[in-house]
């Protein structure tokens, strides 16, 4: 870890939020409870305090675990690295594997029980495009030398016009990384696998495309908590760093639900 990189603490929202446990959990991280019951509240982990060692964030990271919570802790280089993502343009079932094309023509074998998470969600990709505009403007020279009468010139600018456009997605990760193996876009891939299934509308075949993703990995965790994106825990969802960021609490989260099943011994 870097020196002096700040630590974050994040908290998945229980599924019963009581005042006593905002109470509790405020008094743990310093906070208002008002504060601390927007971050309790929504479907995604949120963040809930930063500190500038790994020990004082664990130390806060136990006592919250202690209440029942499921508590992430991640430095902010591993919360904020760009993902290197795969983007697959069509896709090959085989009986044990998936194989999967980028546009380049580059593949990835995913095995039938490599995946860990396939998340799916929503979010606006923005497109910019620059045009040149012709305006008429004011020619102050040649007014002044025709004593005042309005001499306009034409004048070329380059204007930068943004775009948005709302998009699925959907993201497979592997067992030991968070880095995204294979992710898929709404609008940016083949759907003629799909064959007699395919049809003129995206939406639809990006239906049938995700069917065919979970059955190919029956053991991997599906989550689809992004898919609507706009609300209280994503107001900045235009931003693709808060897709990202959010993406690896999600399954920072699920690899801690992990954890603690596994460490649970069974009665005998």
């Amino acid at each position: 870890m870097a020196e002096h990189e700040v630590v974050h603490v994040a908290i998945a929202p229980p599924a019963m939020l009581e005042q006593e446990l905002v109470k509790k959990v405020a008094a743990i991280v310093a906070k208002n409870h008002y504060e601390t019951r927007l971050r309790l509240t929504g479907k995604i982990p949120k963040i809930i305090a930063n500190y500038g060692t790994m020990q004082m964030a664990e130390a806060t990271a136990r006592s919250l675990r202690e209440l029942g919570l499921v508590v992430l802790v991640c430095t902010d280089s591993e919360l904020r690295r760009p993902s290197q993502i795969y983007r697959t343009y069509t896709i090959k079932f085989e009986e044990q594997a998936t194989l999967f094309w980028d546009k380049s023509g580059q593949a990835r074998r995913v095995g039938a029980g490599e995946t860990f998470l396939i998340l799916r969600g929503r979010m606006q990709t923005e497109t910019q495009t620059e045009v040149t505009k012709t305006q008429r403007k004011i020619n102050v020279t040649a007014t002044l030398l025709m004593g005042g009468i309005p001499i306009s010139k034409k004048v070329k600018e380059k204007v930068t016009s943004k775009s948005y456009q709302t998009e699925s997605f959907v993201r497979l990760y592997g067992k030991m990384s968070p880095e995204v193996a294979v992710e898929m876009l709404q609008h940016d891939f083949d759907y003629s696998f799909l064959g007699a299934e395919m049809t003129s509308s995206s939406v639809t075949n990006f239906n049938a495309a995700v069917g065919k993703i979970r059955a190919a990995f029956p053991q991997a965790v599906f989550d689809d908590r992004l898919v609507d994106p706009f609300g209280a825990d994503m107001h900045s969802a235009v931003s693709q760093d808060n897709i990202d960021m959010n993406c690896k609490l999600i399954y920072w989260y699920y690899k801690a639900m992990s954890n603690i099943s596994s460490s649970v011994q069974p009665q005998t």
